[in-house]
């Protein structure tokens, strides 16, 4: 069953491939650049994702074909002798995958975003091997495809480098919010106080009015005092002269005599 299930697998591959070569036969040959990681490390039992995107030139069209080969590292491996499909994405849809991986590969790429990435989990001793990631995309059809060591490994056995630079990193970025925290907390501090005591002073000398400047005192103008009756008004003063002897070689004196405008006002 697995046998007929296989060369099902490689009849599509190769009408695919068959397909791809009508094509670029007619049309100008271009080619196709894909990416992979070079080195995967994962632990035993948990969830790798093998990515692998692709740069071409031509629109992504209902025609493209990706295709993910798997050669084991393991001699006694049944797939340690050449590639074998253990993923295949043509016409919009994937194609049943070899058992081994039938239920442990899934594609989580996006056609259109030129990612064709896929998930392998979990992840087993029996998938250490390299991987080659593959894509056509006619008339864009020409490229290298691109692989990836696969390490499956115990959790002791992970890299301690990558972790601790990793932790390193977090702990370094937490800090460093943290001091931006303390010092705008401590600004806003400073600022809140400031503008509670500018206000009080403003409070304050709105409150009490300024000092006025001290006036001198002006002399009070005494009313002239006058002698006159109510109702008149003093006249002219007018100095004459009397004669108290009769002689007329008495000393003549000037005395002032007012006369008295008794007229009414």
């Amino acid at each position: 069953m697995d046998h007929k299930r296989h060369d099902t697998l490689s009849t599509r591959v190769l009408l695919a491939g068959f397909v791809v070569l009508i094509l670029s036969a007619s049309t100008p040959t271009l080619a196709i650049e894909i990416f992979t990681d070079p080195e995967v490390i994962v632990e035993n039992g948990t969830a790798c994702v093998l990515r692998c995107t692709f740069k071409s030139d031509e629109v992504v069209s209902s025609h493209i074909t990706v295709a993910w080969n798997f050669q084991s590292s393991q001699p006694d491996n049944p797939f340690s002798k050449a590639p074998y499909v253990i993923f295949y994405f043509y016409d919009g849809k994937p194609a049943p995958a070899q058992e081994e991986f039938k239920d442990r590969v899934q594609f989580i790429g996006d056609i259109n975003k030129r990612d064709v990435s896929i998930r392998l989990n979990p992840a087993q001793f029996s998938d250490n091997g390299t991987y080659f990631c593959d894509v056509k995309n006619p008339p864009d059809y020409k490229g290298t495809s691109a692989r990836t060591e696969l390490r499956v490994v115990l959790r002791e056995s992970l890299p301690r480098g990558s972790t601790t630079v990793i932790m390193g990193a977090v702990c370094g970025v937490l800090a460093l919010l943290l001091l931006i925290l303390v010092a705008v907390c401590v600004i806003m501090k400073v600022l809140h106080n400031r503008h509670d005591y500018e206000g009080c002073i403003n409070l304050e000398n709105a409150r009490t009015p300024p000092p006025q400047p001290i006036k001198e005192a002006e002399p009070k103008l005494e009313a002239p005092t006058s002698t006159s009756p109510p109702g008149q008004v003093q006249g002219p003063v007018i100095y004459v002269q009397l004669d108290h002897s009769g002689s007329k070689n008495s000393f003549h004196k000037m005395e002032p005599v007012v006369y008295a405008d008794i007229r009414k006002n």
